[in-house]
């Protein structure tokens, strides 16, 4: 390890003990939004601080095995050194590594919820049926890592399917794990209203935002139009009477969010609030993007809606990623929520990009 980044990781354990202080801190703990940010950034640091005190600890098992072997030993005991200095230098090689992943730029999004939107795009009925199949992806995916799935706002059809839907998925690292399913999502089948047997190419869109905090975005009221309404589609009376929906526009950027879930006016507002901050600050984010981010997420695709980032062949029983190359089998089980192996190979790619960005 050089000593640059043994520098830059004695700075990290120097903030780690900073932030533990702080948590004992009164004036923190009486903050619920600093104690959170504090125990957040904790949290993250945590892992690398342990990971740098096992390397320290292997560095000096090295020293101490380095000065045995400077002294009078018999053939077996130098066998026995040697074979311990080769193993130090192995797991050293292998920490100094892992801390070089840990030390790479974090996106600042990456711990927090998502909110994501699913829109049915071209191919009609058979557009709405995949994204409401995609929908049930997402969160039996979210049921198998326990993580908890609000629905916002949702719109469907008569042939079963999804116009769109809002949702929000609630978990630490969600975004992380979530932000490269932003982008076009193709579908490639036989309908089941297709007589003569030939693939439909259908598009669905996929949307993933971080969820906003007040911190992150301030919108003041005389830039908010809000407009109540009745709720379509089914529920009876009450959606017949009572004007509960809640139509949201935010003046400045144009942004406008639509929520009827809820039967309570008070419930769709504060929805609708949540996700009009979460699409504000992702308008902005967008704005104030660097050439450097852009050149990043250029690596991985960069998430557009615009950009077809995923073709799902059910003839074929295949998925394949486009940007990165990736095709996988068994379409049963990923449309069933086990998409891990590709989130993972998507982060892995990331992840790759930036330590040749660290390196050139």
């Amino acid at each position: 390890m050089d000593a640059r980044m043994k520098e830059k990781l004695e700075g990290v354990v120097q903030r780690y003990e900073d932030l533990t202080y702080k948590l004992g801190d009164p004036s923190v703990i009486n903050n619920q939004a600093e104690f959170q940010k504090v125990a957040r950034e904790h949290n993250r640091l945590g892992p690398v601080v342990e990971k740098f005190r096992a390397y320290q600890k292997a560095e000096q098992e090295l020293a101490d095995v380095l000065e045995m072997l400077e002294g009078p030993l018999d053939p077996d005991e130098r066998a026995l050194f040697n074979q311990e200095l080769k193993d130090l230098k192995e797991q050293l090689e292998q920490l100094t590594d892992e801390l070089r992943i840990l030390l790479l730029p974090r996106d600042p999004n990456d711990d927090k919820n998502v909110i994501m939107e699913i829109r049915a795009g071209a191919g009609g009925d058979e557009a709405s049926l995949f994204a409401a199949e995609l929908f049930r992806m997402y969160t039996r995916l979210a049921e198998r890592h326990r993580w908890k799935t609000e629905v916002l706002s949702i719109s469907e059809n008569e042939a079963g399917g999804i116009k769109e839907v809002l949702f929000q998925i609630n978990a630490e690292g969600a975004y992380s794990r979530l932000k490269f399913e932003g982008g076009v999502h193709r579908v490639q089948r036989v309908p089941v209203t297709e007589s003569q047997g030939r693939i439909h190419t259908s598009t669905v869109t996929v949307a993933v935002m971080p969820e906003a905090e007040e911190l992150d975005v301030e919108i003041k009221p005389e830039d908010l139009k809000i407009e109540v309404q009745r709720a379509g589609g089914a529920g009876g009376q009450h959606v017949n009477k009572t004007e509960s929906a809640v139509r949201m526009t935010h003046l400045p950027t144009g942004i406008v969010v639509y929520c009827a879930d809820e039967r309570s006016q008070i419930q769709n507002r504060e929805k609708a609030l949540r996700v009009l901050r979460s699409r504000v600050a992702d308008y902005y984010a967008q704005q104030a993007k660097s050439e450097e981010e852009q050149l990043r997420r250029s690596q991985v695709g960069t998430g557009e809606r615009s950009e077809k980032i995923r073709t799902y062949n059910f003839p074929q029983d295949r998925v394949t990623d486009h940007r990165i190359g990736l095709t996988v089998h068994n379409l049963e089980a990923i449309m069933d929520g086990e998409i891990d192996p590709i989130i993972d190979a998507l982060a892995q790619h990331e992840q790759a990009a930036l330590l040749q960005g660290e390196e050139a």
